[in-house]
């Protein structure tokens, strides 16, 4: 296989003004490849021949060059994965992974815990103490969810709307794992990807138990498929902006040097589950964050524009808040 390269590769997804679809491979400059419309079709391909996504992309690389700034400003890219069968995609993810990602969880529960030991904080612990196994051991188990499929995945510049009965829409900055399961079963990591993985706190600040409810929310995926190992340490900023003017900013941490687990630990316990090893099917994993806004008491509102910004990702992900309008759901017995 080619040897890594010193500038970070990346894929992208672009659909043109006419619909078309095309794959990107940037490395020094951004080319269109030929013979493929989808990173997962890129992939697919890769598996099939035996290589790296990264030589699978250098083999299709056309002469033709795009501006991805310009590309993006137009709303032309696409999340970093998708399927043509949002059911055949999911969303899940890991929290409590981040060094400092217990405080704010804790904080928020400690007053039903009657000042002991809350679950997050000895979920939290117990990934510190076993997050991170040796090879061919079992590390600790981590806290899991799962936030939708396909149908909530958002492009860079889309909304992120919460549904009317949400009691907030808050930012999750993050990465995420991307993955593809080939033909036998088995899982394969594509890349990485920036994140927001947004959430409703205010729900899981009333009952940790509701937890799972605050999760069934969209997320937006930046536009980078960054291949390769994942960075150990990446530094970011996230942002929240009101009116053209910044009302919160803060910079995170993430990359397993600012993990309590690994992510070969986040993915086995994902991944050991045979249901999540169907092949054909794409999963979007989100490593879990220890930064959000909600923990220095900000209200969002709708209008609101979240951006998060990381290298080596060169493009930044920004998606505005929204609000559904209320939608009755009525059961209909047959």
């Amino acid at each position: 296989m080619t040897p890594p390269s010193s500038i970070s590769a990346r894929l992208l997804q672009q659909r043109l003004p006419d619909g078309t679809r095309r794959v990107i491979l940037a490395e020094h400059a951004a080319h269109v490849l030929t013979g493929v419309t989808t990173t997962r079709e890129l992939a697919a391909a890769a598996i099939a021949e035996g290589s790296s996504l990264l030589d699978a992309a250098r083999a299709r690389r056309s002469d033709e060059t795009v501006d991805l700034p310009a590309a993006l400003a137009a709303g032309e890219l696409l999340p970093a994965i998708d399927h043509d069968d949002s059911a055949r995609l999911m969303l899940a993810g890991t929290g409590l992974t981040h060094l400092g990602s217990a405080s704010g969880r804790d904080a928020m529960h400690k007053a039903a815990a009657e000042g002991k030991q809350t679950d997050s904080m000895r979920l939290f612990l117990e990934g510190m103490e076993g997050g991170r196994p040796t090879e061919g051991q079992t590390g600790a188990q981590p806290e899991w969810f799962y936030k939708g499929d396909g149908q909530s995945l958002i492009a860079p510049g889309a909304p992120l709307t919460s549904p009317s009965f949400a009691q907030d829409g808050g930012e999750e900055p993050e990465l995420a794992g991307i993955y593809l399961i080939g033909d036998d079963g088995t899982p394969f990591r594509l890349g990485i990807a920036l994140a927001n993985e947004f959430s409703d706190h205010v729900t899981e600040r009333h009952n940790y138990l509701w937890l799972a409810h605050s999760k069934l929310r969209q997320a937006a995926l930046g536009a980078e498929l960054l291949l390769g190992e994942p960075p150990a340490d990446i530094h970011g900023t996230s942002r929240i902006e009101r009116n053209g003017e910044t009302l919160w900013e803060k910079p995170f941490l993430t990359g397993e040097a600012n993990m309590s687990h690994s992510l070969s630990n986040l993915e086995h316990h994902h991944f050991k589950y045979a249901s999540f090893r169907r092949p054909g099917d794409v999963h979007v994993h989100f490593f879990g964050t220890a930064t959000l806004s909600c923990a220095d008491n900000i209200q969002t509102q709708d209008g609101d524009v979240f951006a998060i910004e990381a290298a080596p990702f060169t493009l930044p992900l920004r998606n505005p808040l929204a609000t559904a309008p209320a939608a009755p759901v009525t059961v209909t017995p047959l």
